[in-house]
Order: C-alpha cells, then structure tokens, then sequence
C-alpha cells in the first residue's frame, strides 16, 4: 500500500451538526494531492490542510476542459468502524475517463490508496446519524501554463471530502421529472460515458427549467433521434415495466454507473427478469396507459436510489405506482444502503474496511 506525508492544519474546523447536514457545503480538514509531469509520472502525493489551489490564469484547464472527476462514499458501520462501497470501480471508471479526455490516468491502487489515506486522517468527520456519510470527489486537471489545443503534459490529482446528508429534500419520497426534448446532455462518440465537468455543464440550463415548473430533475433523450432514454438528471434510471426490469444500455453516452452496476446485479440475484435495451418515452409512456409501469427509479452515488412517482412529456402524465415508491425500488434501497452502512451482511464483497 503507498504512503503518503501528511501534514495537519495549525487550527483544525468545528464539525457540522450531522443531525443538519447540506450536501456538498462542508468540508474536512485535509486534502490529498498528487503531481503528474511527463517523463515522470505521478510523484508526489501527500495529505495536506484542506486550502486554496494556486493556478495559473493559463492553465489549460480553464480553456480546454481537460478534466475529470468521480464520486464515492465513506460509511460508518453500527460497530463504530468505517468502510468504502466498491472504491476499486470508481478508480476504472476514473481511469476510462481520462483515457477519452486525454489525461494521465491514476493507477488504480494509487486511487483507491489516497481515498483510504485521506479518510483515515479524516476519520472523525465521517458521520454516524442515519442517512449520512462522508462524500469523497476525487478529481484530476491540467495544468500545463499554455494556450492553445493539445493535451497537458503535467496534472493535478486532487481529493476533498465533505460530510453529508440526503441528496434530494424528498429524501427517499418519490419525485417528479419530466423529459427534456429541447437539450441533450450527451451524445455517442463523445464524452457521456465519462465523468467530466462539460457533461454536467451542458445539463444545468434544462435542471434549471425543470425547477421553475416544479420538477425534481429531467429525463434525457439521446442526442441524435431524440426518443430513446438516457438518463434522469445525473443518474442511471430503470423502470419496471410488466414484471420486467428494463434499463437504458450503455451505448457511450450514458454514464457505467456504480450502483446501476450494483442494482442490477442484486436484481438478478433475485432472480427478477432484467434487460439493458434501448427505450423510447413513447414505450414507457404507453406502458403507464396501460397499466404496465409499475415503478421507476434513478440510482447514483450521491441519492443511492431516487423512486419516481410522475413523469411529464408533451403534455402527458404518467403516474408511476400511485405516486408512491414500489417494493423493488423499496428493496434495493434496503439492501445497498444495508451493505454500504454495514447492517446488511455484505455477500458480494463490495465493501472495504479501513
């Protein structure tokens, strides 16, 4: 396991009231950084007091974009103990992502190492009220100090942490979307399957609109015919429909999600029926008509699992289960939140103690 110097704040912050907690507003005492420079490779890496970064005006970043980043989870188990959800899969998803973008990609140990290292320093903050948990935003950026269109030969990998509570203010209460026909988030051959800035950029002007007409999130189309679903804000999005799960496959421009990947693996250790299969709206809105939408859910890192209870498109309602959430979406909130926070025995092997 590497190892990193570690260097403390001279004042450490007062912690938040967990009972209070704002997604994304806190932040712990620490940070990891690590250097990337052509011809040496990633050196360098060390925990310091969470702070400023001092960037030049041209680093290549704030022209070109060349960044990615991920998200995960740190748990505190009911034994007082702390534990991650599958960091191994952030670390590949981390790495394809720079691949697309470019960018020097961190070794897989490097990766889940530093997440370690940085929450073993910040253990304190790592919240044990229910619902809560440490978020953790690896994130790597260029730094070359030039303008003009080329990849950067020297990098920043950086972590932060910051405690948090529920996502949405719904909290697990179903929510409505409505699908977007003006704007796309993504399109094939480009970086939608990547976990870059720029895709979530391009998603904020329709959240936006769907906020001021009372929406929770949007429900994307594809890019090019503008009828096949893609994903619902910033998550994956299944649907059952007549006994049958069904989930937009992934065809470059939907995001692998981490726990997309977990839910359909329980769903079909179930032994439930799952499919991953283009959708059209025009399908699921029939299938509601007839009766036949029976649940509908996001799945994503930061609300686990987000049931949805009414969809809106051109006009038409789709109420999913009464507006209430179903028993599978019910199900698999249970068990991945029962693994992640260590009361649900874990016979996947998914979680890593620290």
């Amino acid at each position: 396991m590497n190892q990193f110097p570690i260097q403390h704040p001279t004042k450490f912050k007062t912690k938040p009231d967990p009972k209070t907690l704002v997604f994304g507003h806190s932040f712990t005492d620490h940070m990891f950084l690590m250097n990337y420079d052509a011809g040496k490779g990633w050196h360098d890496g060390r925990i310091v007091p969470y702070g400023p970064l001092s960037l030049d005006p041209s680093s290549m970043v704030f022209h070109y974009a060349q960044e990615v980043f991920e998200g995960l989870k740190a748990y505190r188990r009911p034994d007082g103990g702390v534990q991650l959800f599958r960091p191994d899969c952030n670390a590949q998803r981390m790495i394809d992502s720079c691949e697309r973008l470019c960018i020097a990609p961190v070794p897989e140990d490097i990766f889940v190492d530093a997440v370690k290292a940085l929450v073993k320093v910040d253990e304190d903050w790592v919240p044990s009220e229910p619902g809560t948990s440490l978020y953790i935003r690896p994130f790597v950026f260029a730094t070359d100090t030039s303008v003009g269109v080329h990849a950067s030969k020297s990098y920043l990998f950086c972590i932060i942490c910051c405690p948090v509570g529920a996502y949405y203010k719904e909290g697990i209460d179903p929510v409505r979307i409505y699908v977007e026909n003006e704007d796309v988030r993504a399109v094939r051959g480009g970086t939608g399957y990547t976990k870059c800035g720029g895709n979530y950029a391009a998603s904020i002007r329709a959240g936006e609109r769907a906020e001021e007409q009372g929406f929770a999130q949007v429900l994307w189309l594809d890019g090019v015919e503008r009828k096949y679903i893609e994903e619902v804000g910033s998550m994956n999005v299944m649907f059952k429909v007549d006994g049958k799960v069904i989930t937009p496959k992934l065809t470059g421009s939907v995001l692998p999600g981490i726990t997309r990947r977990s839910c359909l693996e329980l769903l079909r250790s179930w032994g439930l029926e799952v499919e991953e299969r283009l959708i059209t709206a025009q399908e699921l809105f029939d299938a509601a008509k007839a009766g036949k939408l029976d649940e509908a859910w996001g799945t994503g890192t930061a609300a686990v699992i987000s049931p949805i209870g009414e969809m809106d498109w051109n006009g038409l309602c789709a109420k999913v289960n009464g507006g209430n959430i179903g028993p599978v979406t019910q199900k698999l909130y249970d068990t991945l939140t029962g693994i992640q926070w260590g009361t649900k025995e874990d016979t996947h092997g998914w979680t890593v103690k620290l």
